[in-house]
C-alpha cells in the first residue's frame, strides 16, 4: 500500500500532465474562436459576444444538474473523465461547420460554442470538487502557482507555435483552423487519460453524502455569502469586456493569427512570471487582500488598451496584464476553497459556478450592447471603473475574514 505522501505525489504528478493537456486544447481551440468567427465564418458583434455569453447560460443550467449527478457519486474521477470526452467531441463539430451553408456557418459555430459547456461545466465542477478533496489546504498555495505557472509555460509555447504556423496562411483560410481542432480533440482524449490516473480514496455512503443536496443550505455560511457577492461583482465587471477585447484587437487593431499569439504569449509570460510571487503573497496576506490588489491591476487592461491601436504597445499591455491574471485565477480558486465547508463542497463549488454563469451571460452582452449604444472606448473604461470598485469589495471581504478568524480561537475555547 502507497504512503499518503506518495500517492499525495502521484496525484500532483498527473493533475500537472492532465492541465498541461488541457491547456493545449484551449490554447488551439478557444483561443482562436473570436478569430476563427470573425475571419472565417463573418460573426456579427452580436455574434462574437454570444462566443462569450451563451456557454455561461448553458453552464448554468449544467451546474444545476450536475448538482444532483455528484450528490449520487462515490468517486467523482470517471465522471469528470467521461465529461472531458464529451465536451472535446465538440470540436470534432467544428471541424465540419464550414461545409456548411454560409447563411448557417456562424450561427452553427455559436450554438456548438455554446453547448459545448454542457459536459464541460460537468467537467469543471466535478473537477474542482475532485482537486479539491485530493490537495490539502497546507499545499494548495504553493502546488496550484505552480502548476498554474507550469500549465501556463505549455500554453506560451503552444501559442507561439500556432501564431507563426497562422502567419503562413491567409487568415480567412478555414484549413489551419481545422487541423486545430482536430489536434485539440486528439489532446483532449490525453486530459481524460491522466485524469484517470488519480488515486481517488473512495467514500462510504453516509449521512454526509445525504447532506450533499440542491446545496440551499450554504447560503448560511457567511463568508461564502461575502465571497459570493465579491467575487461575482468582480467576475461581472472582468467578463463584460471580454467581447470586446477581441472585437477591438480584430476589428480596430486588425490583429492577424499572428498577432493574436503575440498578445497572448505576453499576456502568459507576465503569468508566468507572477505565479509563485502571488502564491507566496496570499501565504502571507491572505487570498483576500491579495485580490483586493489584482482587481485593481485588472481595472486598468481595458483603459490602457483604448490608447493606442499599435501593436508592440498592446502587446505590453497585454505582458502588464497578465502580470495580475495569474493572480485573479489562483486566488479566487483558493479563496473559493477557502470559503467551503469539506463536508460539503461540492455544494458550494455547484452554487458559486451556477451564478457566475448567469454573470458570464449578461456581463458579455451588457459589454457589447454598450458598445453598440455608445462606443468602445466608453464600454471599456465602465468596465475599467467596475473593476476597481470591485477592489474595494474585496479589501472589505479581507476585513471581515479577519475579524472571522480573530473570533474563532474563542469560540474554541468556550466550548
Amino acid at each position: 500500500m502507497q504512503k499518503p505522501s506518495e500517492v499525495l505525489q502521484w496525484n500532483e504528478r498527473n493533475s500537472v500532465i492532465n492541465g498541461v493537456a488541457s491547456t493545449v486544447v484551449l490554447s488551439m481551440s478557444n483561443n482562436y474562436f473570436a478569430l476563427f468567427a470573425i475571419s472565417v465564418l463573418g460573426a456579427t458583434n452580436y455574434q462574437v459576444g454570444l462566443i462569450s455569453s451563451l456557454p455561461q447560460i448553458v453552464g448554468m443550467f449544467a451546474m444545476i444538474i450536475g448538482t444532483f449527478i455528484m450528490a449520487g457519486l462515490k468517486e467523482k474521477k470517471k465522471f469528470t473523465s467521461y465529461s472531458i470526452l464529451f465536451t472535446r467531441i465538440f470540436l470534432l463539430g467544428m471541424f465540419i461547420v464550414v461545409y456548411l451553408p454560409p447563411e448557417l456557418r456562424a450561427w452553427t459555430f455559436v450554438i456548438l460554442v455554446g453547448l459545448m459547456n454542457l459536459p464541460g461545466s460537468f467537467a469543471m465542477l466535478s473537477w474542482q470538487s475532485f482537486i479539491g478533496d485530493l490537495i490539502p489546504d497546507n499545499r494548495r498555495s504553493g502546488f496550484f502557482s505552480e502548476r498554474n505557472r507550469i500549465l501556463t509555460l505549455a500554453g506560451m509555447v503552444t501559442t507561439l507555435l500556432i501564431g507563426v504556423t497562422l502567419q503562413l496562411f491567409d487568415k480567412s483560410n478555414p484549413h489551419p483552423y481545422q487541423a486545430l481542432f482536430i489536434l485539440a480533440f486528439g489532446f483532449g482524449i490525453l486530459e481524460a487519460f491522466f485524469l484517470n490516473r488519480h488515486i481517488e480514496p473512495k467514500k462510504e455512503n453516509n449521512i454526509e453524502k445525504r447532506k450533499f443536496s440542491a446545496g440551499w443550505d450554504v447560503y448560511r455560511h457567511k463568508p461564502f455569502i461575502y465571497f459570493l457577492i465579491c467575487g461575482l461583482f468582480f467576475n461581472f465587471a472582468w467578463q463584460m469586456a471580454w467581447p470586446l477585447f477581441n472585437i477591438y484587437n480584430i476589428k480596430y487593431a486588425h490583429m492577424t493569427g499572428f498577432w493574436i499569439s503575440i498578445i497572448t504569449v505576453a499576456n502568459q509570460i507576465g503569468q508566468i512570471i507572477s505565479f509563485k510571487w502571488w502564491g507566496r503573497m496570499a501565504d502571507r496576506h491572505s487570498n483576500a487582500k491579495m485580490l483586493a490588489i489584482t482587481a485593481i491591476g485588472m481595472a486598468t487592461a481595458p483603459f490602457l488598451t483604448m490608447l493606442s491601436t499599435n501593436m508592440m504597445y498592446l502587446t505590453l499591455v497585454n505582458l502588464s496584464s497578465g502580470l495580475f491574471v495569474s493572480g485573479t485565477v489562483l486566488l479566487l480558486f483558493n479563496q473559493l476553497l477557502e470559503v467551503t465547508k469539506e463536508r460539503n463542497r461540492g455544494s458550494y463549488i455547484a452554487q458559486y459556478n451556477i451564478l457566475l454563469a448567469i454573470v458570464g451571460f449578461i456581463a458579455p452582452q451588457l459589454g457589447v450592447f454598450l458598445l453598440e449604444l455608445s462606443s468602445i472606448e466608453t464600454a471599456m473604461n465602465i468596465s475599467s471603473v467596475l473593476r476597481a470598485l470591485s477592489g474595494a469589495g474585496f479589501l472589505l471581504f479581507f476585513y471581515f475574514m479577519k475579524k472571522q478568524q480573530r473570533h474563532t480561537p474563542q469560540i474554541v475555547v468556550q466550548r
